[in-house]
């Protein structure tokens, strides 16, 4: 891959900007791509690097901005033969009428951040919940400082000071609409936390007690509580649009 294209997928990483690398992985004659060219697809529709002509670069757009959604890697043949059909798990062949006799295989792999956890609280609950987030694949922030923003991409804000500045980070966390916000705290207490919020429906919108009851006495387990109520509240992804192949009509002949 061009070095600029490392440098600028670091740093869509670094932004937890979610995109898809599209590399090249077999180039049969006539193409003007070769093995080993790549891409970088963005949600907006931006194409950066070179992975053919403009017939194989729309297709491979289209698959591209489909998996974003799923989030699934996959194998894109693309041939000029109708009559080919993909019986490969996880590859998907496309015909392309545009292509000149050749046929190009495209990895398709997308780079998706990990669910932001941000925990408030250095509480044994808080801090088990760093321990076991990552693992499972989160990137969990815990912080004590109330004043910090809620990250606008956060899926999960856990409150877990135990009394210390709860109200401002979750009046933050409802107001950014963040999917999951829970408060550590007795059913008795959080009931008090949660009706002096200036938030509509607030009691409603927040989980407290925090977790799932799965009977959790210790502080890891009152976090694994917590993070299997976080998955099991995750929305559900809907497959994805099937790609329609460019028409010959419309596109101009891949070089």
């Amino acid at each position: 891959m061009r070095p600029d294209l490392l440098l600028r997928a670091e740093d869509l990483r670094a932004r937890r900007t979610p995109f898809v690398l599209a590399t090249v992985v077999r180039a049969q004659r006539p193409t003007s791509a070769k093995a080993g060219d790549a891409a970088l697809i963005l949600a907006d529709g931006t194409l950066d690097g070179f992975v053919g002509g403009t017939c194989a670069t729309s297709t491979v757009l289209a698959q591209g901005l489909r998996l974003l959604a799923s989030g699934e890697s996959t194998l894109l043949h693309i041939t000029p033969d109708p009559a080919v059909r993909s019986v490969e798990e996880g590859a998907v062949t496309v015909a392309n009428p545009c292509l000149s006799g050749g046929a190009l295989d495209v990895f398709l792999e997308p780079m998706i951040p990990p669910p932001l956890v941000h925990v408030l609280g250095d509480a044994p609950v808080a801090r088990a919940l760093v321990a076991l987030g990552r693992p499972l694949g989160y990137e969990v922030v815990a912080t004590v400082d109330p004043s910090l923003t809620v990250p606008p991409d956060a899926d999960a804000v856990v409150v877990a000071s135990h009394g210390h500045d709860e109200e401002p980070v979750l009046t933050a966390a409802l107001r950014a609409g963040v999917p999951y916000v829970a408060l550590v705290a007795s059913r008795r207490r959080g009931s008090a936390v949660l009706s002096s919020l200036d938030v509509p429906d607030a009691a409603a919108r927040v989980r407290s007690p925090a977790g799932l009851d799965i009977g959790a006495r210790t502080a890891p387990e009152v976090a694994l509580s917590i993070l299997a109520e976080i998955i099991a509240s995750r929305p559900r992804a809907a497959p994805p649009p099937p790609v329609v192949p460019p028409s010959a009509s419309l596109l101009p002949v891949l070089e």
